[in-house]
């Protein structure tokens, strides 16, 4: 008995001291007064943070990015054959311009690192050729970035971050099927948060929006440094916000921007949430801070029409001028911005000019999305009967819209209203303001006129005797 009492209080304390090692992430060692201490790992330094950040394809901080910018390019300058490295920098240039002003600047930047990469080791450069892809969808150039990421995918098949890429590409194109297929082997080969985050926008695309929210949970969970995790929170702030869950987006978009202060996306998402709480000068500033540091034309696009639907059309014709601005700027970085533009000309321009954009888009990219703006900018071109074929794409399961969007209900609902589909149109206005009360700011109460103006649902006719 006495042999077995020992033999456990030795396995209790074996067992405590493989706890301390492990919880302290380092090795036991003595202080010059003989007392013991837990020596700590050395956190990695910030330009290895981020390049494990940028290969894996999850968000890296700006500053930790900047610093590997610096080390890459000095490794460059001494060492130009470098393939990997080359690859590395221009996936890095490619996510600092995604998180910045200067996409302009840094997009060709990045393309010029990919490529030279690539001259370096033209065989089996998987790394370049996904890098190839990230830039390409980031640009919204879906054809290019599907091409890139099949020959990564051949390059290296097992290598997973490649599937994330195809995904991207495949929903930009609007073949959500291939989507799917590609996040089935994505999971297949790996796990964590960046999976989970990339599985909860295929859920969403699919309809299922509970499993996405609880992805983007687990994905902020489990994320391994501050930015990526204000990045999928800012997402699971996003997928809030398309519910009409004003305060919860608000809180993801918050702590977001306590986590990651450039988190631009959170700042504007702020805006958002903030105008549909009725917190209206709070909204203008965290859309004005969100502008000052990433001037996207998406941004001043809600910007404006917060602006107009307070009355101040002056100051909503300078967030216009600006969002035409960016995208010229934007488009010398090769960006496509003929989706933005063609809603902005839709509701706010040139109708005429809205449908020549989106019509070439659409044969180009085909997504959900490009449908939505299409139908939208025919209708407000007067041509109903062909509207109404991509609004029915946009939002009808059977022509692959399965994405719950208020926006696009509503758009089908006044093409529907104007074709004399009155029963429609009530149906898909009720069900735009039931998904979100809140979608924007100027059209939420046209809706609710044009809702009140159809009145109730006929009673159904009684049979007669």
């Amino acid at each position: 008995m006495e042999k077995v009492s020992r033999f456990r209080r030795r396995r209790l304390l074996v067992g405590s001291l493989v706890g301390c090692l492990v919880l302290g992430g380092g090795a036991l060692m003595s202080w010059p007064g003989g007392e013991p201490a837990v020596r700590r790992a050395p956190a990695p330094a910030p330009g290895a943070q981020a390049g494990t950040a940028v290969r894996a394809g999850v968000p890296a901080a700006l500053s930790d990015l900047a610093v590997l910018i610096d080390e890459r390019e000095s490794r460059v300058r001494t060492h130009p054959k470098d393939a990997r490295s080359w690859a590395v920098l221009g996936t890095a240039y490619a996510e600092q311009g995604r998180r910045t002003a200067d996409a302009a600047l840094l997009y060709p930047k990045a393309e010029q690192a990919l490529r030279t990469s690539l001259n370096a080791r033209p065989r089996g450069n998987a790394e370049a050729l996904d890098g190839l892809a990230a830039l390409a969808n980031a640009r919204r150039d879906f054809p290019t970035a599907l091409a890139w990421g099949e020959a990564a995918r051949k390059a290296a098949p097992t290598r997973w971050t490649t599937y994330a890429q195809l995904i991207d590409a495949y929903t930009g194109l609007g073949d959500y099927k291939k989507a799917r297929k590609a996040l089935d082997r994505l999971t297949a080969l790996h796990s964590g948060p960046a999976v989970r985050a990339r599985a909860a926008g295929v859920y969403w695309d699919r309809g299922w929006r509970e499993d996405a929210q609880a992805a983007l949970a687990d994905a902020a969970a489990g994320a391994s440094a501050p930015a990526e995790q204000a990045a999928w929170l800012e997402r699971a702030g996003q997928l809030a916000w398309e519910r009409g869950e004003r305060e919860d987006a608000l809180r993801h978009f918050e702590e977001a921007v306590r986590i990651d202060p450039d988190q631009r996306a959170a700042q504007a998402g702020q805006g958002r949430a903030l105008a549909a709480l009725g917190r209206t000068s709070e909204a203008l500033s965290a859309y004005r801070a969100a502008l000052a540091r990433q001037p996207l034309p998406e941004y001043a696009l809600e910007l404006g029409e917060l602006y107009e639907s307070l009355g101040l059309t002056q100051a909503a014709h300078v967030q216009y001028d600006l969002l035409r601005a960016r995208v010229r700027q934007e488009a010398a970085g090769g960006v496509d911005g003929e989706l933005v533009l063609g809603r902005f000309e839709a509701d706010h321009g040139d109708p005429a000019s809205a449908v020549r954009r989106l019509r070439a888009e659409w044969r180009r990219q085909p997504g959900i999305a490009v449908a939505d703006a299409l139908g939208w900018a025919l209708h407000r071109a007067d041509d109903d009967r062909e509207a109404l074929k991509f609004a029915m794409i946009a939002t009808d399961r059977m022509h692959g819209g399965a994405v719950r969007s208020a926006p696009y209900q509503y758009h089908r609902a006044m093409i529907e209203r104007r074709s004399g589909q009155d029963g429609p149109a009530r149906r898909h206005l009720q069900e735009a303001l039931q998904i979100n009360p809140y979608f924007s700011p100027l059209l939420v109460p046209v809706a609710r006129v044009a809702l009140a103006d159809l009145g109730d649902e006929p009673a159904p006719a009684k049979p007669p005797r």
